[in-house]
């Protein structure tokens, strides 16, 4: 599956991956949402997220959302 990775542009930390490329159900009242990339089949999310994990969400609620850690929160 390929995973569409987005960024609301009303929270800048907030990421969110979709299993379409335009994000139809990521959640509106935290967007808008600016498409950033995509995950091919063959490669691993980023930041060591679990593509199992993210892949459930999908399918159960057709988005994941998660948030980089700012420095001051590392």
């Amino acid at each position: 599956m390929r995973l569409f990775m987005f960024e609301s542009e009303t929270t800048r930390d907030l990421k969110a991956f979709a299993g379409d490329s335009v994000g139809s159900k990521l959640p509106a009242r935290l967007g808008p949402w600016q498409a950033t990339g995509v995950v091919r089949p063959d490669r691993a999310p980023p930041h060591r997220l679990s593509r199992v994990a993210i892949e459930k969400a999908i399918a159960a609620q057709g988005f994941q959302l998660w948030r980089m850690k700012t420095p001051e929160s590392v």
